[in-house]
């Protein structure tokens, strides 16, 4: 059944790079015979014959087992369609929503009443936009000096999305930022590509902490259980659990880390509240902003800028 099911899986995949190249062939004007339509045509009953076989005998397996019926088709499409490539897909409906509530000045995804949102996104817009104007330029300079009609259009369709990807990326950053809820638990977020969630009964201490990250990737783990959610290279609150927490990375890979460093714009709004908040959980929205301002004008006026929960 795996042999099957992969080979289901390469089919599906030669399948679609061959409509692409079809539909762009289309798009720049090459002529394409009737007969290798045809072969298209027909090309497109094997694959579909197969996934269905696939599927049924999967869904039947799960509910064999005992599975609910919903919840066996979910599981059957699980089996057949990989997990990264699950992941992937999910991120693209991500983007496209996420600057779909952008322009449509929605507020920002999951802040509740009585939430924190702590931003991160305003040390990366240079870069971002610099990002993005190489890839405006590299996209215009490919336009004029490939030749062939085909790989013109490949190339072309590649780098709309690079521009679309870079712009919609940093969108996900600026509407599903950080996370303080009323209860006193946090949520770590990278745009559409990365969420940890902490419970506040985990949160041991929070301090502002600035620190430099090199190489490492997106929430790599380090040897002493850290991670790192950096922003333009640069963290600036660190935040220790009283035991790990587990998480997914952007692949799908489970991780799980005791200390959490990441980047916030108002580091120390971002650590009162989430001392405030952990130490009273049954505080309002207002009596938690009143009593965080202390701290922070304690800090401009030349303390340190650290908050400790204590330890337990």
């Amino acid at each position: 059944m795996n042999a099957l099911r992969r080979t289901v899986r390469w089919a599906l995949l030669a399948l679609l790079v061959g409509r692409l190249v079809l539909v762009l062939c289309l798009a720049s004007g090459a002529g394409i015979p009737a007969s290798v339509m045809r072969a298209v045509e027909v090309s497109m009953l094997a694959p579909v014959v197969a996934v269905a076989g696939v599927l049924t005998a999967d869904y039947r397996r799960h509910r064999r087992e005992g599975t609910a019926r919903r919840a066996a088709a979910l599981e059957a499409g699980r089996d057949l369609v990989p997990a990264a490539l699950r992941r992937l897909a999910v991120h693209e409906v991500k983007l496209f929503t996420s600057c779909c509530r952008r322009l449509t000045r929605r507020p920002p995804h999951g802040v509740g009443p009585g939430d924190l949102a702590v931003r991160y996104a305003a040390n990366q817009s240079a870069m971002i936009y610099g990002f993005f104007f190489v890839s405006v330029v590299e996209t215009v300079a490919l336009a004029l000096v490939i030749p062939w009609p085909v790989v013109h259009a490949v190339f072309l369709v590649i780098d709309v999305w690079g521009c679309y990807f870079v712009i919609a990326l940093h969108i996900s950053c600026v509407v599903r930022p950080h996370v303080v809820t009323a209860d006193g638990s946090l949520r770590l977020r990278y745009g559409v590509l990365l969420e940890i969630r902490v419970p506040a009964e985990l949160v041991a201490g929070a301090r502002v902490e600035r620190g430099i990250v090199s190489g490492g990737g997106l929430a790599k783990v380090r040897d002493d259980g850290s991670v790192d959610l950096s922003v333009g290279g640069q963290t600036t609150v660190t935040v220790e659990l009283s035991e790990p927490v587990r998480f997914v990375r952007p692949l799908g890979k489970e991780a799980q880390a005791r200390v959490l460093r990441f980047y916030a714009d108002d580091p120390a709004t971002a650590v009162a509240a989430l001392s405030r908040r952990t130490r009273h959980p049954d505080d309002t929205p207002r009596s938690l902003q009143a009593s965080a301002e202390p701290d922070v004008k304690q800090r401009r006026a030349g303390h340190p800028g650290r908050f400790s929960l204590p330890q337990g």
